[in-house]
């Protein structure tokens, strides 16, 4: 099990890899569709969302039995466009995102494996997005009132993991730009 928790390297060692990371209904899915199209190249989809879709379709709920198949599921789709990437890759969340949500859902509970590799694979920059933007409701967002609590959990574990982060506020516009200057400065620094 542990291998499928593992980044890959070969292929495309020296892909710089961003994360758009949050509290739902942040407008990370939409920058990361905005940004893949500017830098043409792929983004990984947020797996959890497909996969919660699907459960609620057949009328079950998500359990803390299924962190552990999501966990799975965002680092093989990584892994994949990976593959598929230019010199960037975007990733509409990450295994950091999947163990913060799983411990303010399930209590604190997390598996060992997703907390492990939560903190062990590697990315260039954290967008780290505000709450600033009108929540949404949809058929599997279910906190419009605990979004300054949800964001502050979010903060929380990149400070506590040394990741490098960005807060990203304001408009669409706004947040857009801000996601471009901080690419073009890594990008700038391969070249």
């Amino acid at each position: 099990m542990e291998e499928k928790l593992k980044q890959i390297s070969e292929g495309n060692p020296n892909c710089i890899k961003v994360v758009l990371y949050g509290p739902e209904s942040t407008g990370k899915s939409s920058l990361a569709k905005e940004l893949a199209k500017y830098y043409d190249t792929v983004y990984v989809q947020e797996f959890s969302r497909s996969y919660a879709e699907t459960k609620a379709k057949q009328n079950l709920q998500l359990s803390q039995n299924d962190v552990l198949p999501i966990a799975v599921g965002q680092i093989n789709s990584e892994n994949e466009q990976l593959k598929r990437a230019n010199t960037f890759l975007i990733c509409d969340t990450d295994l950091l995102e999947t163990k913060v949500y799983s411990e303010l859902y399930y209590d604190g509970f997390c598996p060992d494996l997703v907390k492990k590799y939560a903190y062990e694979n590697t990315y260039d920059l954290y967008f780290l997005t505000y709450i600033d933007t009108p929540w949404e409701a949809d058929s599997i967002r279910d906190q419009p009132n605990s979004r300054l609590q949800m964001f502050t959990a979010f903060e929380q574990a990149l400070v506590e993991s040394k990741k490098r982060y960005i807060i990203v506020k304001g408009s669409f516009e706004e947040r857009l730009s801000i996601c471009k200057t901080q690419i073009n400065e890594l990008l700038n620094k391969v070249d």
